[in-house]
């Protein structure tokens, strides 16, 4: 394995910690087995670079990885742009593999053959057979990724996070389309509504669009299954008022070229709504999580479906599996936007998904770390997060069926063993029941399913009681 690749190996790897660790900690966790020396001497240059910090002078010192968009391991990499001259850098996140196929596609685009959409591609991936993304990196990803216990309602985790859920991957997938909005920008307008003066206004626009694609994906994930219906809604909720009315959310009826690619589309919008159709009923048998939201990544914008709002649609598509699953989403953080393109286009011209993966697996790393920070900060309730549809659910009861005083107590009680409420928060979840029955008022019975006369009539009966 080249150096840059084992820098790479322990920059992932430090990704996952959600702590400093040690020299000796991080040599029993990494995959290959390097030498505490090699270790040691690796994590130096990274430090000089920039790319880790340390913390301690002793043996026992600790290091954690920083940001990276910025910084390049080894000697950045220098290939020839398409007008011939050598300025395009390309990310550390990359390994040599990757860096072979950009290397390709970053060629002149005269010296690159034209190329059509490839049907064989598609038809030959077979779910939970086929796999884009190896069972190491799945199995690492779920292991940084997971933030919620398998009882827990669909949508628990971006429920607790969605402010910053939707900051993050407004702002990111937004600014990947040359958006000029800063975070501080989107922050302000997503949260206030406050625009900033000089800004175009579809990037105002485009920004919104992601808040409602995105609040869409939240407060559906129980019920949210892939569809070709579902992609369209969020390419819809994407593209409003960005597309002409008659495109959005539908397949287009025209032909598309692609800006630095020699790839050219299908045409012909049957073809496209067939392929959709594909890319929808093969993601939705794909079982686990994050290659189903690869697989979306990676077709939603190879196909090119859409007059425009491709790459976005995709985007949003590979969190649908993710938020289902309570995974900390994919906001696509430290990802440049050239290094983006290229591992798009290596899918466009050579259907090479390494790119890819690597930006994906590097920035979802970086995400968990960041969300990790966020939930902290936030000091977030999570009994009343992660129990709250079966503390409606006894509210809804005990109020349809006019439970008071001793009978309700008992309702209770009988509901936390019925439902195994572990024992170590019962008394936790009790007293949100009660507190929720105090307060509980005409403005709070959105998705109680109860009626007004409903809670008139029981409020009377516990007065009496």
């Amino acid at each position: 394995m080249k150096r840059r690749d084992r820098k790479l190996a322990i920059l992932r790897q430090l990704g996952l910690e959600s702590e400093p660790i040690t020299l000796i900690e991080l040599a029993n966790v990494l995959e290959f087995n390097y030498t505490t020396r090699t270790i040691r001497r690796l994590l130096n240059e990274l430090i000089v670079e920039g790319l880790v910090k340390k913390f301690g002078k002793t043996r026992g010192s600790k290091y954690v990885a920083v940001k990276a968009t910025e910084h390049i391991l080894n000697h950045e990499p220098i290939i020839p742009s398409q007008d011939g001259n050598i300025s395009k850098h390309i990310s550390s996140c990359f390994g040599s593999e990757s860096l072979n196929a950009i290397e390709k596609i970053n060629k002149p685009l005269f010296e690159r053959q034209p190329i059509t959409y490839n049907t064989d591609w598609l038809q030959t991936y077979q779910p939970n057979i086929t796999f884009y993304l190896p069972k190491n990196l799945r199995d690492q990803l779920q292991s940084a990724g997971q933030r919620a216990n398998d009882h827990d309602p669909a949508g628990t985790y971006a429920h607790q996070i969605f402010n910053q859920l939707i900051i993050d991957l407004s702002y990111n997938s937004s600014r990947l389309e040359g958006n000029t909005y800063s975070l501080l920008e989107t922050e302000r307008l997503l949260l206030h509504g406050d625009g900033t003066e000089g800004k175009l206004d579809e990037e105002k626009v485009m920004i919104l669009n992601h808040k409602e694609a995105i609040r869409y994906l939240v407060d559906n994930a129980d019920n949210l299954k892939i569809t070709r219906n579902v992609i369209c809604t969020l390419h819809y909720l994407l593209a409003d008022g960005l597309v002409e009315p008659k495109y959005a959310g539908k397949v287009r009826d025209f032909g598309v070229r692609i800006s630095g690619s020699t790839y050219i589309p299908f045409e012909n919008p049957k073809q496209l709504q067939l392929q959709l159709d594909k890319i929808s009923q093969k993601a939705f048998m794909i079982s686990n999580p994050f290659e189903q939201s690869f697989f979306l990544l990676v077709h939603i914008s190879y196909l090119q479906a859409f007059a425009d709002v491709n790459k976005r649609t995709a985007r949003l598509s590979a969190n649908i599996s993710l938020i289902k699953e309570n995974l900390v989403p994919l906001a696509f953080r430290d990802v440049g936007i050239e290094d983006y393109m290229s591992a798009i286009i290596a899918i466009y011209e050579l259907q090479d998904i390494r790119p890819l993966i690597d930006l994906y697996v590097y920035s979802y790393l970086r995400t968990c770390a960041a969300y990790d920070s966020t939930i902290k900060s936030l000091g977030f309730d999570e009994v009343r997060v992660r129990f709250r549809y079966k503390r409606r659910e006894i509210i809804r009861e005990i109020i349809i069926n006019g439970l008071v005083g001793i009978q309700l107590e008992k309702y209770i009680q009988s509901e936390v063993i019925k439902n195994n409420i572990p024992m170590q928060i019962r008394e936790k979840f009790i007293e949100d029941i009660f507190e929720d029955l105090e307060q509980i008022n005409e403005s709070r019975l959105v998705g109680l399913g109860i009626s007004p006369d409903q809670l008139t009539k029981w409020l009377k009966l516990r007065s009496k009681n």
